[in-house]
């Protein structure tokens, strides 16, 4: 299977109409529509429904996400190797929303501003999406919080602590706290990580079952859980930089007692060589953080 002709189904799914992927593309028509036909034969299934706009058979999505990530695989391996001479291409990161993400972020601008050419793609997700693109080849690096599984990977642990604490609607009886105590968690309805590993730790601290805890939903993505903030009821039990831009717009944050911290780490697939621009930021990384 030709890549050129998985770029060309994937520019078929995106335009819904092989006369306007052909105009895209810059072929013929008829060449493009006997391209479609002839993966469909190889692949021996139908990949679209014909009609005023094509749409994709079960076979044409599966199709769809593995050619993207075939044709996103490739224009790594293009944009490494065109970057041997000069250090250039894309450096590609995962990220959860975390407080060590600014120095992560101020580490990418200090290495663009020696190395001009370098570009950046920042993801942002769960430490499972994350791991799952590290180990598909598709992600240089993942910043990723801990505890969490990095046997398959090597990694720097950052400096910078991630402090566990309730982000409290400013109304609410805990806002006037110093701290949030054991007891006062007990007490409070609360909005919780969904990470086995992350309740495992907050157990510990807790000194009991997390699941005692009178808990109103659970999060993989906290930003996706902002919408429930103006209650004024539920607090959100998270780490302070999962969402420091909401403190002073209604929310404000106050951290357990004992503290409760835990880093982060800057992890790569410990089988795969960081070659070009990934491979001489991670030189670069490890003496500063050294």
């Amino acid at each position: 299977m030709d890549i050129r002709v998985l770029r060309y189904f994937l520019t078929v799914v995106r335009e819904e109409n092989i006369s306007k992927a052909a105009q895209a593309l810059h072929v013929t028509q008829p060449t493009l529509s006997r391209q479609m036909a002839q993966l469909e034969e190889e692949l021996g299934t139908p990949l679209f429904v014909r009609g005023k706009h094509l749409t994709l058979t079960d076979a044409g999505v599966m199709l769809r996400r593995r050619a993207e990530e075939v044709a996103e695989l490739m224009d790594k391996i293009e944009d490494e190797f065109a970057s041997r001479e000069e250090v250039g291409g894309i450096i590609s990161i995962g990220s959860g929303v975390l407080r060590s993400s600014h120095v992560l972020t101020r580490e990418l601008l200090a290495f663009r501003e020696k190395y001009p050419r370098v570009q950046y793609e920042i993801y942002t997700n769960t430490s499972d999406y994350i791991k799952e693109k590290l180990d598909r080849g598709l992600l240089d690096f993942g910043l990723l919080l801990e505890p969490v599984d990095v046997s398959r990977y090597d990694y720097i642990r950052l400096r910078e602590k991630e402090r566990w604490g309730l982000f409290i609607p400013e109304g609410h009886s805990l806002a006037a706290r110093e701290q949030i105590t054991r007891e006062d968690l007990k007490k409070t309805l609360l909005i919780t990580p969904s990470r086995q590993s992350v309740q495992s730790e907050i157990s510990n601290w807790l000194g009991e079952d997390f699941q005692n805890l009178d808990i109103l939903a659970a999060f993989n993505l906290i930003t996706d859980m902002t919408v429930m903030m103006n209650t004024g009821e539920a607090c959100f039990l998270a780490i302070e930089g999962a969402m420091e831009s909401y403190v002073g717009r209604g929310q404000v944050f106050r951290p357990l007692y004992p503290e409760l911290s835990t880093a982060s780490v800057l992890a790569w697939k410990r089988s795969q060589p960081l070659s070009g621009a990934a491979g001489k930021f991670l030189e670069e990384f490890r003496q500063r953080q050294g």
